[in-house]
């Protein structure tokens, strides 16, 4: 008998994992696939390292910071700045046809951007700041209000609006078109207020400690061990059965798996709302370089970019991918120490909205042409908002939302889960608990927090 069984070895599991595990806890992460970390996982191809969704660690805070989701996760972990080897970034931009506004991780590079950019701007934007700074995140009365809506009330240009919302939904938002005030408040604090770092090694350090330190505590990791589904007994949840057949019992569930894959899995529902899942999923190309991106003009971590004066933000209607918005990231554009050197390689990785109902019905032939096509499509719009690298690429990767649902089992490929939260974790049994992105919180900082919130509210009362 375990006294926590946790569905799924992302961020937010393995984070919850570890916060038991302090208080002798007797805890078991069950993980599907064959490797942990979710969508934030990693792989080895043609001699090179990729990770799978890393951009960036978002909520970054220099060390020493007392306050802060990245040194709350510090002290609740008991781990050390050291441990994350974390580089702030260099600096990122927002791309729209015409105008740039620059921001870095410190709020005072966008404020004035914002001021040279829309003068007539800067008195309501300092307003806004204010507003977002008590606004409590867990709110759920608030939080579902439409950030359009609220934005429009304190700023009157409607493209700053769209160049504010287009990195905020691009890193952090599961609905079509517009996005919940309470998301966009947590993303706005993470990106602007906090901002983007990178481990020199990519993901694989911060997953190789979190797996050591639950392991160290005695924690039980099981990778190939999807669960087939949620035993209940008098409206609690008993334990898993595994897909080989294996019943583990248990005092309580956490699940990672996110809300309607969770609610699949419970033997007592009968009938799952499915089109509470969320719809959007992206595709990523990965472009190896025999030069730095810096080397050839591209100095900036992230940009996002959008050609028109309204960002699209839904699922493609049409097609298989849009090419109307997009990110680009490059991991050599973070300020590394200097001990550690460069990157081996140049890599530019530009992101895109895709649509998962066309690429799940590809055969394999179809799917591998279509990659092919999408990878010089991808280019191609990315260029017309940075320097033009095509030329210097001597290898390549690109997933797919086929991947997504592979790496991570969430429904429709969904990088950011349902588009309703559950911000308190729970679900309709009494002790069956959600953590990790259908929760509320993204990007890795966000669904470790996660994972530590839902632990010490509904875990560690009894």
């Amino acid at each position: 008998m375990y006294d926590t069984i946790i569905i799924g070895a992302g961020m937010s599991g393995l984070a919850a994992g570890i916060r038991l595990a302090y208080y002798d806890q007797r805890v078991c992460i069950l993980e599907r696939h064959y490797t942990i970390g979710g969508l934030n996982s990693f792989y080895r191809l043609r001699g090179r390292d990729y990770d799978v969704g890393l951009h960036a660690v978002t909520n970054f805070t220099p060390k020493g910071a007392k306050r802060g989701p990245f040194a709350r996760l510090l002290r609740q972990l008991r781990f050390r700045w050291e441990d994350f080897t974390l580089a702030p970034q260099i600096g990122s931009a927002i791309r729209f046809p015409g105008v740039e506004l620059r921001f870095g991780n410190d709020i005072r590079l966008l404020e004035a951007e914002i001021a040279a950019r829309f003068p007539r701007e800067k008195d309501r934007f300092q307003q806004l700041l204010r507003e977002l700074v008590d606004y409590d995140d867990l709110q759920q009365e608030h939080f579902n209000m439409s950030a359009r809506e609220v934005l429009g009330r304190t700023l009157r240009d409607p493209l700053l609006i769209e160049m504010l919302l287009c990195p905020l939904m691009w890193y952090g938002n599961a609905r079509e078109r517009d996005m919940a005030f309470g998301q966009f408040c947590i993303m706005f604090r993470s990106i602007f207020l906090e901002g983007f770092a990178r481990p020199f090694r990519g993901v694989r350090p911060i997953l190789r400690n979190l797996v050591k330190r639950f392991r160290s505590l005695g924690g039980e990791l099981r990778l190939r061990s999807g669960v087939n589904r949620i035993v209940v007994e008098d409206g609690r949840a008993t334990g898993v059965v595994l897909d080989d057949g294996q019943q583990i019992a248990a005092r309580r569930v956490l699940s990672s798996a996110g809300f309607v894959e969770t609610m699949r899995l419970c033997e007592d529902i009968t009938r799952v709302e499915t089109d509470l899942a969320g719809q959007l999923s992206f595709v990523e190309s990965i472009s190896i370089l025999d030069k730095q991106p810096a080397e050839l003009g591209h100095d900036r971590t992230i940009v996002f970019y959008n050609d028109s004066d309204k960002f699209h933000w839904q699922t493609p209607r049409e097609g298989l991918c849009d090419m109307r918005t997009g990110v680009v990231c490059s991991p050599n554009n973070y300020a590394y120490d200097p001990s550690d050197g460069q990157l081996p390689d140049g890599v530019i990785r530009i992101t895109s909205l895709a649509s998962f109902d066309r690429w799940t019905t590809l055969n394999e032939e179809q799917y591998r042409l279509e990659k092919l096509h999408w990878y010089d499509c991808m280019a191609a719009s990315a260029v017309r908002f940075m320097p033009d690298f095509r030329a210097h690429v001597i290898d390549t990767d690109m997933f797919t939302p086929n991947t997504i649902r592979r790496f991570t089992w969430h429904d429709n490929g969904a990088v950011y889960g349902a588009p309703e939260k559950r911000l308190d974790g729970t679900t309709h049994l009494k002790n069956l608990f959600l953590c990790g992105t259908d929760q509320g919180f993204v990007g890795i900082i966000g669904a470790i927090v996660s994972g530590i919130s839902i632990a010490n509210q509904h875990c560690l009362k009894d």
